[in-house]
This record gives C-alpha cells, structure tokens and sequence, in this order.
C-alpha cells in the first residue's frame, strides 16, 4: 500500500506499530480529548506550502525533524537570545530542539517531511 502523507499521515507508537489515520484537517480538526489519546505517538506528516506560516508552534514532548523535499524554506527557531534563521533549499533537513518556538518563511513553494511527538503541541500567532 503506498501512502501520501499529506492526505495520510502515520503514527508510530511505542509498540513499534505504524498506523495510518485521516491527514490534513481531517486530523486537525479532531476534538481535543481525541488528539491527546495520540499524543503518546510520533506523526509522520508531509506539508506542503506555498506562503510564510501564519503560527509559531513548539513541541514540549520532543524535538522535530523537518526534511525539506522540495523548494524553499526558512526556519525561524526562537531562543532565549533572539531569533536563529535556518536556510533549508534543495533537499536538506534539521532537527528543532523540544521546547524551541519555531515558524517558516517560505520564500519558493516548499513540501516539508515533518516527525514530531504531539503531546503538549502549542501555537501562538505570529
């Protein structure tokens, strides 16, 4: 069976299962309670996009890997002293420290790969 993880996500649970549910705002717009029953998992979600992210998220149960498969993007990590841009274009990837507010500016169309833990998730504008 093959997947695109952008109408498909994955979750990959401690068991070591790798389970497909509903992706994009289908996922997203899962009741609360739903969403912290997942929590405990890893999702493996793809994204694409083609304007600056509108919210800063940070991650408190884990860190991020974001693989940029294609475009451009940067990633904006907010420290305590001040804010590190991340240039990412072609194919590359990083990983975002649990904890660390993080947006993108998205300066050519970009289809992002990203494999976070979901517990505590939080967004703020930007």
């Amino acid at each position: 069976m093959t997947l695109d993880l952008e109408q498909t996500y994955l979750l990959l649970s401690p068991d070591g299962s790798a389970t497909p549910v509903p992706g994009g705002e289908a996922f997203w717009s899962q009741p609360e309670a739903m969403l912290d029953r997942l929590a405990s998992d890893w999702l493996v979600s793809e994204l694409s996009c083609s304007a600056d992210w509108a919210t800063w998220e940070m991650h408190p149960a884990g860190d991020e890997i974001v693989y940029l498969l294609s475009g451009e993007a940067t990633l904006l990590l907010q420290h305590g002293d001040g804010v590190q841009a991340v240039r990412l274009a072609g194919r590359a990837a990083m990983r975002v420290p649990r904890g660390v507010w993080h947006t993108a500016n998205v300066p050519q169309a970009a289809r992002m790969l990203h494999i976070t833990r979901g517990a505590g998730t939080q967004q703020r504008p930007r």
